[in-house]
């Protein structure tokens, strides 16, 4: 009998064969553009997350990765054009997930880019710094001479202009909703995300950068219950989670949350991608560097 871990491997070539072969020219679809894990000789795998993704004629570039040539020679390679675009959505403000930003504006700078309502890219500095007050003090020891503002944008190495801030769920086309999310414990709560929902015939398309914030409550927001989950894609950030923990969160995922599908990247984890496969089988998408996913209509 093969080994487990054989096995494991041989589901995940089949299932990238497959799709390579008869699901890849759907005219929706999600291509991995940067990924640290892949078949491909020709792409450059590095570590970070971008992916284009096309839907009922739209064409929506999902993070840019983690180093802005290693991006460039990726998209040249796959003939990717990024002066078509309707938009681009940031999930978060980390460097594996924006330096591709700089490759992106010098061919198409005036793209409008989605992107957590985040200091990082220009929105409010938080006023929690300036609630410990002390009235006591002479006005030239205080925060703004002990006046401070309302509100005080946050410097950002992005211009303004092209950057559109999401604090809440919001509609940014039919069909296509990015929601916002923070970590309700310490670790990256100071770390807004953006999430991206398909609307689809089968079920939402559900894509995501890091889940700093924790899988459930990504899918919590988008309200996977009611509107069921049929494509799961992205980094689940397990790579330092326990194995009894990522094996619960499977199981949340698979049972309690009724996730169709799956398709892990990036930050999931090596143990997190296994865990994944034994218990998704035949519902486990590969999804490595330069895969080309179907995605329903």
């Amino acid at each position: 009998m093969q080994p487990a871990t054989t096995r494991l491997a041989l589901m995940a070539l089949t299932g990238f064969a497959s799709l390579a072969a008869g699901l890849a020219q759907s005219p929706n679809r999600l291509t991995v553009l940067v990924d640290a894990f892949g078949q491909s000789p020709t792409l450059k795998q590095d570590w970070g997350f971008s992916a284009l993704i096309e839907h009922r004629g739209k064409r929506i570039l999902f993070d840019t990765g983690n180093n802005a040539e290693s991006f460039a020679h990726n998209v040249k390679a796959l003939n990717i054009d990024l002066t078509r675009l309707d938009f681009v959505v940031i999930s978060h403000r980390h460097g594996d997930h924006t330096d591709g930003l700089r490759y992106l504006f010098r061919l198409n700078p005036t793209v409008r880019v989605y992107v957590p309502n985040d200091e990082y890219f220009g929105g409010p500095t938080p006023m929690g710094f300036f609630r410990q007050k002390v009235p006591s003090l002479p006005p030239h020891m205080r925060y703004f001479n002990g006046a401070v503002p309302q509100a005080l944008p946050h410097g950002s190495p992005w211009k303004e202009g092209k950057l559109t801030r999401i604090d809440t769920l919001t509609e940014v086309a039919p069909g296509v909703t990015l929601v916002r999310n923070l970590s309700q414990t310490r670790l990256f709560g100071e770390t807004p995300e953006l999430s991206l929902s398909l609307r689809t015939d089968r079920g939402q398309v559900l894509v995501v950068g890091c889940s700093h914030p924790g899988i459930e409550p990504i899918l919590a927001s988008v309200s996977a219950r009611r509107k069921p989950v049929h494509l799961l894609v992205g980094g689940l950030h397990w790579v330092q989670t326990p194995e009894p923990e990522i094996d619960r969160l499977v199981a949340a995922l698979r049972d309690d949350w009724r996730v169709a599908r799956v398709a892990p990247g990036h930050c999931t984890g090596e143990a997190g991608f296994a865990a994944l496969l034994r218990a998704f089988g035949p519902r486990y998408d590969y999804a490595g560097l330069g895969t080309v996913l179907a995605l329903p209509d």
